[in-house]
């Protein structure tokens, strides 16, 4: 078995490389075919397996729903002298806030040891470079186990 950091051959029954000491039976995280919104309930282990572009996309989703949870928020603390906003209502959306704050966090703490920083925006051209970064790997690495 050849270690994917370093292509030293292994042993199969190896759990570590012999040369750089990396894990042998683990894989590199393979981008989703969809990122959606209920994936930042994902318990911490799953968030960090997820690949680096995945997390990016899922970071925008959630960046997007904190804001329009702050808005909504916002709208029924002005509002909340009506009788029409009861104080249920205003208690579910700050806690709906404060979770996406905090789901917020955790990616960008991924993001962070990944990366060394978290990007304050995330737009279309990120993603793009990012994408056509991966997919010129992801060619690269097929030549070399095809060829």
């Amino acid at each position: 078995m050849n270690c994917l950091y370093c292509d030293t051959e292994n042993d199969v029954l190896m759990e570590t490389c012999v040369f750089c000491g990396a894990p042998l039976h683990q894989k590199h995280p393979e981008r989703s075919e969809m990122v959606y919104i209920e994936m930042c309930h994902l318990p911490f282990n799953k968030l960090a397996a997820l690949h680096t572009y995945d997390l990016l996309v899922l970071l925008r989703l959630v960046r997007k729903e904190r804001s329009q949870n702050y808005d909504l928020m916002r709208s029924a603390q002005k509002l909340s002298n009506s009788p029409s906003i009861d104080q249920e209502m205003l208690n579910y959306t700050e806690e709906q806030y404060k979770l996406y704050t905090k789901r917020m966090k955790v990616i960008e703490g991924i993001l962070i040891d990944r990366m060394g920083y978290k990007p304050e925006r995330i737009d279309d051209n990120l993603l793009a470079k990012l994408d056509s970064k991966v997919k010129k790997f992801e060619n690269r690495k097929e030549k070399c186990l095809n060829g």
